[in-house]
């Protein structure tokens, strides 16, 4: 456990913008960043990130948060965990109690996997540098493949032993459960009752997420008898290897976003000679062929793509493969090719860096331009040869979303081929056609196949009553919006969202039984519903309102340091701009009123940096709350799609929502008000028609007079017109 105050440092300290930016390339625009989503297939920038606010938000798929719930979403971490790497980012020192048995068990199975792994690779690292066995095999591998010791250490290199049963010996005994180290795929089952090594006698290679985590293992054999050369980690909780992560990416994307480009490589030795080389922006993806989960997570910190591979025929095969799909993603490819029977790995070991680079700098071309020497290569004579080799790029071509790309490919690929650019361009709209009907059949039969297996396994129950078709009442519009919402839904909402980005500013001057003081917003909020005797029907707002009233003492606490504070520091600059006033040739009167106005400005100034503090002091809190419904929901509703430009504001003052809170927190409740009162008159009016009873009709008819004139009152409040029967 985590002390709340320690918890609130963290949420200060950290910097929404320099958090995201460690797994997501960010680009200044306007007061806020903008950036490619990582939570969907975002190919254009919808991902905003705000300073100010300190949260995030994607304005296509709805994802948003602070620091906090950013690396829960984008890492799957706990909130704990989550604490602890912004506090280890920032330097906060945690102090927290052990757990007890009770909370060691109900940790989630994610978080014991995590556990297990980061705890498997120390051990092989230990088994690396500090065993007989260790030393003579597995370091004296490393270095003959040229690894440096710097090198291997970066990359948290290990060896498993050939003993069958010491590392599930070790995990065990340091109380690790089996069931976790057989689903990583570190042990299996001997049937039994105990486990074996999967990887022993191996070199170890950790797979990390892009946050550092050890999610995998990819474990490489000695032995020339094996009959495979690579052993890898199944699919987990943790780790999906079609689109988890690439091998490097955690080394790399600094560089990447640093450099504007990547080198997609094919294995393990060939990223870790690259990076020795100098090379550091680049990745593999783990022994698999490329999919649309690895081009997403690439995408994200940068569009510029050289697939670097062997001469040799696999390596152009394994070149050609990946060209399409990156293509179709909106990435620039271009296509590197080594001298035949080398790879990265060993051209980085034979050459220097700077040889390397003038290679690079010499023989890497675009995607037409390889496809064009490699499938024109013996051809030239053959028109249906060529024929097929102008159509394969065409179909390339076609799959680039962007229509101005797609059209200065076309004039190259017209200038290469001596084919007429018209033509080609007819060529490509017929294959975009065709993708996209191809698209579309495959979508209806995803449908179709998900249909059935829900069918499958949710069988019709015999017991139940079959459902019949809806009618044209049941398809009217309803007063909730969705599913499951209360009626009051929106109007509740509309509260909530005041609570949360101003609960703690000032709103007006109330009468109390013990004087007349200060409200804020909060305050004024849970009066209003306390006297009508109303509530939050939705649990979440209920929460967050309950959450902030719980707040109001810690707020009243430090609301006077932070004035004080703000207060010295304005008045130390306000003096030191006074005292460098220019007295030459001007009068006494000018004089104090320059002094006059210089200290206006700071205590308007001093204004201002309070009323931040107030804004930002619900909205920091609850958009990195431990609950999932609070956290989510407050972020939603502080999240604001627009901003006024500049020049909105250069000619006339346009008054923002805080200047003109006075007028919205009262319509906001009259408008909540409202709508519970037209609710009641609706179920009033159900109630009667469903009852024969007079007498029983006849209390429900003096309700809803009552409401009724209730209702008019409210209407004139808030514009509303209404017809009374």
């Amino acid at each position: 456990m985590i002390d709340q105050n320690i918890v609130q440092q963290i949420i200060d300290t950290a910097d929404v913008v320099d958090v995201v930016s460690d797994f997501v390339t960010l680009k200044r625009r306007g007061s806020n960043w903008v950036g490619l989503c990582p939570f969907h297939n975002d190919r254009t920038p919808s991902f905003y990130v705000s300073r100010a606010k300190q949260i995030y938000k994607c304005f296509s798929c709805g994802a948003a948060g602070s620091s906090v719930s950013f690396l829960m979403n984008h890492e799957q971490m706990s909130y704990p965990d989550a604490l602890k790497y912004l506090a280890a980012k920032y330097h906060i020192e945690v102090k927290e109690r052990e757990l007890t048995d009770e909370e060691r068990t109900a940790q989630t199975e994610r978080e014991s996997m995590l556990i297990a792994n980061e705890w498997a690779c120390q051990w092989m690292e230990d088994q690396l540098w500090n065993t007989r066995d260790g030393q003579e095999i597995g370091l004296s591998y490393f270095r003959e493949r040229g690894f440096s010791d710097a090198t291997i250490r970066k990359f948290r290199l290990g060896y498993s032993p050939e003993d069958r049963t010491a590392l599930y010996t070790a995990a065990t005994r340091q109380g690790y459960n089996r069931e976790i180290l057989f689903k990583l795929g570190l042990c299996k089952d001997d049937q039994h009752g105990g486990g074996y090594d999967f990887y022993r006698g191996r070199v170890m290679f950790p797979i990390f997420n892009v946050a550092g985590k050890v999610i995998a293992f990819g474990g490489r054999t000695l032995k020339k008898g094996d009959h495979a050369k690579y052993f890898n980690s199944p699919d987990s909780v943790i780790y999906d290897k079609s689109s988890s992560t690439m091998y490097g990416l955690f080394q790399a994307k600094r560089a990447i976003a640093q450099q504007g480009k990547c080198f997609i490589v094919e294995g393990y030795a060939d990223v870790i000679s690259m990076h020795q080389a100098g090379f550091e922006n680049v990745i593999a993806s783990s022994g698999t062929a490329l999919t649309d989960g690895h081009i997403h997570l690439l995408h994200r910190f940068t569009q510029n793509v050289t697939e670097l591979f062997d001469g040799d025929e696999a390596g152009i095969r394994a070149a050609m493969k990946g060209i399409d799909k990156l293509l179709s993603h909106g990435l620039k490819i271009k296509v590197l090719l080594l001298p035949d029977g080398e790879d990265p790995d060993s051209y980085c070991r034979k050459h220097s860096s700077s040889e390397v680079q003038q290679y690079i700098d010499d023989h890497e071309s675009d995607f037409i331009q390889f496809k064009t020497q490699v499938l024109l290569e013996g051809v030239k004579n053959d028109p249906i040869k060529q024929s097929e080799a102008i159509t394969d790029v065409v179909k390339s071509i076609a799959v680039i979303p962007d229509a101005i790309t797609r059209s200065v490919y076309a004039k190259e690929c017209s200038r290469l081929f001596g084919v007429s650019e018209q033509m080609l361009l007819r060529e490509i709209k017929k294959h975009i056609d065709h993708n996209k009907e191809e698209a579309f059949k495959q979508a209806e039969r995803d449908k179709r196949r998900k249909e059935a297996e829900a069918a499958i396994q949710e069988p019709h129950d015999p017991q139940q009553p079959v459902v019949e078709p809806a009618t044209d009442e049941a398809l009217a519009p309803k007063l909730t919006s969705e599913p499951g919402q209360s009626p009051t839904y929106r109007e509740e909402r509309d509260v909530a969202k005041l609570i949360i980005k101003y609960g703690m500013c000032y709103l007006a001057d109330t009468e109390y039984e013990d004087g007349t003081r200060p409200t804020t917003v909060v305050e004024h909020i849970y009066n209003e519903l306390t006297i009508d005797y109303l509530s939050f029907s939705d649990p979440t707002f209920a929460s967050i309102l309950s959450i902030a009233l719980n707040e109001l003492e810690r707020f009243y606490q430090e609301l006077p340091r932070v004035e004080q504070e703000a207060n010295v520091r304005n008045q130390e600059d306000c003096e030191r701009e006074i005292q460098n006033i220019d007295l030459i040739g001007k009068s006494i009167d000018w004089l104090e009123n320059e002094q006059n106005r210089i200290r206006s400005k700071y205590d308007l100034r001093t204004i201002e940096q309070v009323n931040v503090f107030r804004q930002n002091f619900l909205e920091r809190l609850l958009c990195s709350y431990p609950d999932d419904r609070v956290r989510e929901m407050s972020c939603r509703l502080a999240s604001e799609p627009y901003q006024l430009s500049k020049i909105h504001t250069q000619y006339a003052h346009v008054l923002t929502d805080f200047e003109r809170l006075p007028i919205l927190v009262p319509t906001a409740l009259n408008n909540l008000k409202l709508s519970i009162v037209n609710h009641r008159i609706e179920n009033i009016k159900r109630q009667i028609k469903e009852t024969t009873d007079y007498e029983a009709a006849k209390p429900l008819l003096l309700e809803q007079q009552k409401l009724q004139v209730l209702r008019l009152e409210l209407a004139k409040l808030t514009g509303e017109r209404v017809i009374n029967p």
